[in-house]
């Protein structure tokens, strides 16, 4: 791009004017430069799964002057699915809405896509958009500290490959790493004392041959659901499933918008995709039906609501029918608490799975492991040759490496005892520090893939605020963010995330996981920044009245440097009312991005 510092510019007038109400202009300084005019910046985005890829194709897209690093940790792009390779990993809402908005992916091989095909997805858009030019794989974060006197982030990353680390620096660091990055094991006593093979749902071993094993499953959450039936499937094998939680299983998400398209995702063909598939208009209306059947689900989630009683209904006809065979499971599995406060899941073939011959239901807590084993409380040894534990994450933590804010307090001081984060996007004490799909980032229906967008819009408008107006830092204020936190609180009374259930949705009485509110809410929520509650540091132009410096010099870029300079009546510009009444339109619901 040209320089902006143009020869045809004018110089600015310097002198003292007298109607100045008493400002030397002298001081005042404004930048030689047109009003476009955007300070160079450099940003460290952490993780390269689906949120790191979304700012990749984005950030350089709307803005300039911005130099774009993105560390990812593991040899390949797309995060936890890159990661979980376990049997039977797959996305549990419909694939065709687990998507970003502007790349729809009609090739799907099941309604469920598989973790392979969503990495190999999430690949193919970073290529089609040339996300890697900016992505460094086996490049590990271990340490960011801001640095006040500099207002910069410093930066201690460790080439994988070497175990070297070297120190970057940032203006802007982004925290994109995800809530189901940090895998937790069980805290049972004598768990490494195992002689056999030991393994996390999250760091699957895909070498081991597991057929013909005595195998144990602890946990009964996502993961443990879609293992169990591959794993009870594969020859020889004797499963014992170790499970203290009760959990709902619910009906196929998607289904009745297929339905209304003469679709059965059991029995989706080739046929069925050479039919809707293939056809835009028709796959359009496929992937309407199925957004709109998400986001109409909210109500499921408000304690008492109709919805919410029929879904019980539903739901526990549906998993009496799927354990007939042994009826005594589902008077311990289907639970008391309202559907939604554990993270629903359609677990196809979980339930059956529990009701074959080589699988043994569990419900008694573990004492302890043993070389051999598992032992019972009360006694009995459980013998096994392989113990999988599906025990899940450490959702919404501080990372596993130290942030280091304003005055030295780390972000892990300060998300004690609570992750608390404005927006899900911002966090008090930590200047020019973002985070992707942060504490209360999630959403129990409808889309998260338009929440990660909705977020990343955000965090681009804060971006560019801070080099268009020469900013040095923007922090979130204690005041907003425990306005947050109150109105967080307060809605949260009102849904079923504070029944009587286990989930990574809580932390004690706390909700962490959840945006207090729906999809849709969360994307107008998000749509504009309330520039109002953060705190600003304007460095020396805070001195003699000079915060407009960047108003430059009078001139527009497209003056100096050839551009259409009457764009605002080209059509693809005009935003022209309805007649004869323009308050009748439905304008407002589709505003285009703006800052």
């Amino acid at each position: 791009m040209p320089s902006s510092e143009s020869p045809h510019a004018p110089t600015v007038n310097r002198a003292h004017n007298p109607q100045s109400d008493g400002i030397e202009t002298a001081k005042y300084d404004p930048k030689d430069q047109p009003v476009e005019n955007f300070r160079p910046m450099k940003v460290i985005t952490i993780g390269a799964g689906f949120s790191g890829i979304y700012l990749s194709v984005r950030m350089p897209e709307w803005l300039r002057n911005v130099e774009l690093v993105v560390y990812e940790k593991n040899d390949g792009l797309g995060g936890t699915w890159w990661e979980n390779r376990y049997p039977g990993c797959a996305c549990d809402i419909p694939a065709h809405s687990y998507v970003y908005s502007f790349e729809e992916n009609p090739g799907w091989s099941s309604f469920y896509a598989p973790s392979r095909e969503i990495q190999k997805y999430l690949q193919n858009v970073a290529d089609k958009y040339s996300a890697g030019r900016f992505i460094k794989l086996g490049h590990k974060v271990v340490g960011c500290t801001w640095d006040a006197a500099e207002s910069k982030w410093k930066v201690d990353v460790q080439k994988i490959a070497t175990g070297e680390i070297f120190s970057d620096e940032a203006d802007v660091v982004i925290a994109a790493r995800g809530g189901l990055n940090d895998y937790i094991w069980p805290k049972i006593d004598g768990l490494w004392s195992f002689k056999g093979k030991i393994v996390h749902s999250a760091n699957w071993d895909e070498s081991f041959d597991y057929s013909k094993k005595r195998i144990g499953v602890i946990g009964g959450g996502s993961s443990a659901i879609q293992i169990v039936p591959q794993l009870q499937k594969l020859v020889g094998t004797q499963l014992s499933c170790f499970i203290r939680s009760k959990t709902w299983i619910s009906t196929t998400f998607g289904a009745s918008a297929m339905q209304k398209l003469g679709l059965d995702h059991e029995e989706f063909t080739e046929e069925d995709y050479e039919k809707y598939m293939s056809d835009p208009e028709k796959y359009h209306a496929f992937r309407k039906s199925i957004e709109s059947e998400g986001n109409a689900m909210h109500p499921f989630s408000l304690q008492g609501s109709p919805m919410s009683n029929f879904a019980r209904d539903a739901f526990t006809q549906l998993m009496t029918s799927r354990l007939a065979r042994k009826p005594e499971l589902a008077e311990f599995l289907i639970p008391s608490f309202a559907p939604g406060c554990r993270r629903l899941t359609p677990g196809e073939g979980f339930l059956e799975a529990l009701t074959e011959n080589n699988v043994e239901f569990i419900n008694t807590p573990i004492h302890a492991v043993m070389e051999t084993g598992v032992v019972l409380e009360g006694g009995r040894l459980v013998e096994l040759d392989v113990l999988v534990c599906a025990t899940g994450f450490n959702p919404a933590a501080a990372p596993p490496f130290p942030v280091v804010g304003i005055d030295g307090k780390t972000l892990g001081d300060r998300w004690e005892p609570y992750p608390e984060a404005y927006m899900s996007v911002a966090v008090d004490g930590f200047p020019n520090y973002f985070t992707m799909l942060g504490a209360n980032a999630g959403v129990a229906s409808g889309s998260l893939t338009k929440i990660i967008e909705s977020v990343g819009d955000y965090i681009i408008k804060c971006v560019r605020k801070l080099q268009k107006e020469d900013i040095k830092s923007m922090c979130i204020s204690p005041r907003a963010i425990r306005s947050w936190i109150n109105f967080v609180e307060v809605y949260f009374r009102k849904t079923v995330f504070l029944d009587n259930c286990h989930t990574w949705y809580r932390k004690n009485n706390r909700i962490i996981g959840l945006w207090p509110g729906s999809t849709l809410h969360a994307v107008e929520s998000l749509r504009s920044p309330r520039w109002e509650d953060f705190e600003y540091d304007y460095g020396e132009n805070a001195e003699d009245g000079r915060l407009l410096r960047w108003l430059g010099n009078g001139w527009s870029e497209l003056q100096l440097n050839g551009g259409d300079i009457s764009f605002y009546i080209e059509p693809d510009y005009v935003d022209k009312p309805f007649a004869p009444l323009p308050e009748k339109t439905q304008k407002w619901n589709y505003r285009s991005f703006s800052y």
